[in-house]
């Protein structure tokens, strides 16, 4: 992936990006089974971080106040109605580049890696719940998000949601688990490459080192990311994406997919497996389990 370690602590591992600011991206930690523990947001400011801490408390969804962890001070941490641990903070910590890594642009915090895929931002989190509006609205009203775009079945009900607070389509999708009963479950997680050569360079280099490539490189559709998805190690869907659209519209009309629009599959035609509609992680036995009739599944 062509990340860099800046830090450690117990089972923990602190991992960063090249092109992003802050001193870390993603905490990596041991454990017994795959998943997300948590996902952090930065608040505008410190009052924005005050009042979401007071409106998140009074929704009942509210957990307290943390010290803070390595990259980023005090955070108010709180769930999704359908479990996922969530925080919000402020304060955080900008990354310093040793001087073998010093750039060669003043503007980029860190020199672009030679190795790995080279991934440069974290662009966005996929999760999974069993009731999509009731979480997408929690974002909305809770943390601002605006629905860029969604899928509603036939039957009228809404299975996925794009949603964000920047110009891109999205930071998180929250989509319909095939799961009953599963909860704080994760789908994927997007990481930003450059363009679409890095991309299929990333699948080689996926393909050469043993690593799982469930499908891609392709097309989406909805977005109009360039994508392919992986299996990491652990377990996890990882998704390398490129490109997409941009929203600078105030007064942005979600864009609403049917059925019969994703009866074709992906743009191309490509179809996706069965598996990219059912697997989540913490993974559950699907033979055991009862499932959801999602007909998009049928649909690719």
């Amino acid at each position: 992936m062509g990340m860099s370690e800046v830090a450690r602590d117990g089972d923990s591992v602190y991992l960063r990006v090249w092109a992003e600011h802050d001193l870390t991206t993603l905490k990596l930690t041991a454990a017994p089974e795959a998943g997300i523990r948590h996902i952090g947001w930065r608040a505008m400011s410190a009052d924005a971080l005050e009042r979401r801490a007071k409106a998140l408390e009074a929704t009942g969804q509210g957990i307290g106040w943390i010290e803070g962890d390595v990259g980023h001070g005090p955070a108010y941490q709180f769930r999704m109605p359908a479990g996922h641990l969530m925080e919000v903070y402020w304060d955080r910590e900008l990354y310093e580049a040793d001087p073998e890594l010093k750039p060669y642009y003043k503007n980029m915090p860190q020199r672009m890696p030679s190795h790995g895929a080279g991934i440069r931002k974290l662009d966005h989190l996929h999760v999974l719940t069993d009731d999509v509006p009731a979480n997408r609205g929690f974002l909305a009203d809770e943390l601002g998000f605006k629905l860029r775009e969604n899928i509603v079945l036939d039957d009228g009900r809404e299975i996925s949601s794009w949603n964000s607070v920047s110009p891109i389509v999205h930071e998180i999708a929250v989509s319909l688990d095939a799961v009953v009963g599963a909860r704080g479950r994760l789908h994927h997680v997007g990481w930003l490459c450059d363009n679409r050569e890095d991309v299929l360079r990333a699948a080689d280099i996926m393909a050469e080192n043993g690593i799982f490539i469930e499908t891609g490189p392709g097309k989406h559709k909805i977005s109009h990311q360039y994508f392919m998805y992986v299996y990491e190690p652990g377990g996890n869907r990882i998704e390398l994406v490129t490109q997409g659209y941009l929203i600078f519209e105030p007064d942005w009309k979600t864009v609403t997919w049917t059925e019969a629009d994703r009866r074709d599959g992906q743009a191309w035609g490509l179809r996706m497996p069965a598996s990219f509609h059912a697997y989540g992680t913490p993974e559950v036995d699907l033979e055991s389990a009862e499932q959801r009739e999602i007909p998009i599944a049928r649909l690719g």
